[in-house]
């Protein structure tokens, strides 16, 4: 191993400096002084750098911030100081009543308050020794919590180096609030429904989540925010809590602005009043306000009861709910044909708006709460999220209400609706079906699929408008419609050749982009590589059984299910064809076949003792070999470790071959 010179060294500390730096000014500032080129350019020099020397890799590293193996379980840490959850008050007359405890405790000593926003999230604990993030951690009961660190990493918003020089402060606990804003969680939930993931009900319920997946490379690809609002240390007295928010922003954490030093009890009461009003302003949702006494001397004197402070109090805000008759319910169809059933409402004033529409999810809601048109329903809205029918009022249900019977056909294109077994919604499964339409095209043109730049909402409502595409197949023989397009209100001669030549340049993206792209239900991109890699085209993939599909690793009965459904709908085929004959890769380049398990099928099963499953998936395909997760005819051989179970049963009736580990590394390790 060659060792790194003093100028090698001091390149990768300079480049982790440059990207710490890049990240502070991007996540928490919203001012980045670099393009994501240059970003990407200096994060992959770094990369080749720690490759080439890895005894210089550190914790702090950007490189770190998703890295590892998926965790099979979280560890339990204790609190240094319990995470004491906050009494809550409604009401004008329970902020009063506080403070006369507050004044009643603390005498003839004068104190003042510090009003912040309560979010809608997480609560965590960061503790940072050296300076550098050595562990995140959830509440849990207040007094143990779950150890999250590699999940942490991954939010860009919290520093993994803190930035100061101080060093009294560079052991310190930092405890904030890890939430979604209120776009990113629905652009994250309109691309899951693309591709038939599962969506979320809120942000917070999405945040939650999200924390307690076991893979962070999975969380790096959420989008979660950060805002500290605790800073404790054992080596320096810190004396308030408002000067405390200031100085964790000087040390590199986002800190939200809307917080208030108040003297009287009354400002307190108009911050609250003031953003009840406001709060549907926010980017990110919020349920009330928190006061906190400012002093840290004065808080210590106050202490706590029970589980819950003296010295702070959350504020919650008026929930909103509303009586409403139920006039009718229509289906609407979503981007992937996911159909949902909505309440139509006589309008109602809630939460600052008039609502005549709210969600009913599905058809076992409606059933569940016996919903039927004509009933007198309670209506609830919480922030950013769509009003939605949470209760039947029953001794107001008149004579005349009927019971709600789901429709057998999508109301936009009349073609069958499907619900697939386990799962509660139905589908229109007509890939051309005018509500789809739009939501498809944005999904074909999106990053990460064939990234057509220029292709966004607007343009590809026009065009669906003008009836040019009616389709993605249809895209690419735009250049029939050149002359219309340059006609068009903003269009020209250059934006029309830029989009026609961005929609050529997509026909050269692999086939897996293909694969994704076109919105199977299930198939997401990490989906679409697998299958691209084990089925080398799409004829393949459309004669492959149910088995063959299934027996491929990571590929379950419901993404099998969903495959073959796609290509039983004859527009998807048509779709297809105009993709063939426009020259779209709807086949991957074929690989020389080498090593000695070149074109054999290995299934794994059992504890392996020196590799995790995905190293030796990983080991299996570099000798030519692919790995399947079901034990079928195909299957060439069968590695088992220990505590095999009922795959090992399998494979001796079918009379596999068997390998143990031994025997599997010595095979993988040949030398030709």
């Amino acid at each position: 191993m060659n060792k790194p010179s003093q100028s090698v060294s001091n390149r990768i500390a300079q480049l982790r400096n440059q990207l710490h730096e890049h990240d502070y000014r991007y996540y928490v500032l919203a001012q980045p002084t670099t393009t994501d080129e240059q970003y990407d350019t200096l994060m992959a020099e770094l990369q080749s750098l720690e490759a080439q020397y890895p005894e210089l890799v550190t914790l702090d590293s950007p490189t770190q911030r998703v890295g590892g193996q998926p965790t099979k379980e979280f560890q339990t840490v204790t609190h240094a100081v319990p995470m004491l959850s906050l009494a809550n008050a409604y009401s004008e007359t329970e902020i009063e009543e506080f403070d006369r405890r507050v004044q009643s405790l603390l005498g003839k000593e004068s104190y003042r308050y510090v009003c912040e926003l309560k979010f809608d999230g997480v609560s965590l604990s960061l503790r940072y020794i050296e300076g550098v993030l050595t562990l995140g951690a959830t509440r849990g009961d207040g007094s143990q919590g779950d150890d999250i660190t590699n999940n942490v990493k991954t939010i860009r918003s919290i520093p993994l180096r803190m930035k100061t020089t101080d060093t009294s402060l560079l052991h310190v606990e930092v405890r904030g609030e890890v939430f979604m804003k209120k776009e990113d969680f629905k652009k994250m939930n309109e691309e899951r429904e693309l591709v038939g993931e599962k969506i979320f009900v809120n942000p917070r319920n999405a945040t939650a989540g999200t924390l307690k997946l076991q893979d962070a490379k999975l969380v790096a690809a959420r989008p979660l925010n950060f805002y500290a609002y605790s800073l404790r240390s054992e080596r320096v007295q810190l004396k308030s809590h408002f000067e405390n928010l200031t100085l964790l922003g000087n040390l590199g954490f986002p800190v939200n602005e809307h917080r208030r030093l108040c003297k009287r009890v009354d400002d307190v009461v108009e911050y609250w009043k003031q953003w009840e009003k406001r709060r549907d302003k926010l980017s990110y949702d919020i349920d009330g306000i928190v006061v906190k006494i400012d002093s840290l001397r004065q808080q210590e004197t106050l202490g706590a009861i029970a589980r819950s402070p003296r010295w702070a109090l959350a504020v919650k805000f008026a929930s909103r709910k509303a009586e409403t008759k139920l006039l009718d319910i229509k289906l609407q169809v979503g981007r992937i044909g996911t159909i949902t059933p909505v309440a139509v409402l006589q309008p109602v004033f809630l939460g600052g708006t008039t609502v005549s529409r709210a969600s009913l999810y599905n058809e076992d809601y409606i059933r569940e709460l016996d919903i039927g048109v004509g009933d007198t329903v309670l209506v609830e809205k919480g922030g950013d999220v769509i009003p939605k029918v949470t209760e039947v009022i029953k001794k107001h249900r008149p004579r005349g209400a009927r019971s709600y019977t789901f429709p057998t056909k999508c109301p936009e294109c009349g073609s069958k609706l499907f619900r697939p077994e386990s799962e509660a919604n139905y589908f229109c499964e007509n890939y051309s079906c005018p509500a789809q339409l739009k939501g498809r095209i944005e999904h074909w043109a999106m990053r990460g699929a064939m990234d057509i730049e220029g292709l966004g909402e607007a343009v590809v409502g026009q065009l669906v408008m003008l009836r040019f595409v009616k389709n993605v197949g249809d895209l690419y023989y735009l250049r029939q419609h050149h002359e219309d397009l340059t006609q068009l209100e903003r269009w020209g001669e250059r934006s029309v050749q830029n989009l026609l030549d961005g929609i050529e340049a997509s026909k050269q993206k692999p086939y897996h982009r293909v694969l994704f792209a076109l919105g199977i239900r299930h198939v997401g991109a990490g989906v679409a590589q697998v299958l691209a890699e084990h089925v080398p085209s799409i004829d393949d993939l459309r004669k492959a059984s149910h088995e063959d599909l299934q027996s491929l690793y990571e590929i379950g009965p419901k993404i099998a299910e969903s495959i073959s459904r796609f290509f039983k709908e004859r527009r998807n085929l048509e779709i297809i064809e105009r993709l063939r004959k426009a020259g779209v890769k709807l086949a991957g380049a074929k690989k020389e076949m080498r090593g000695p398990l070149a074109g054999k099928t290995v299934v794994l099963t059992g504890t392996l003792s020196r590799m995790t499953r995905e190293e030796a998936k990983e080991l299996i395909e570099a000798q030519g070999g692919k790995v399947a997760a079901t034990v079928s005819k195909h299957v060439d051989y069968l590695v088992v470790g220990q505590e095999a179970g009922s795959k090992l049963e399998r494979g001796k009736k079918l009379g596999i071959r068997t390998w143990d580990e031994q025997e599997f590394l010595s095979i993988v390790n040949k030398k030709e």
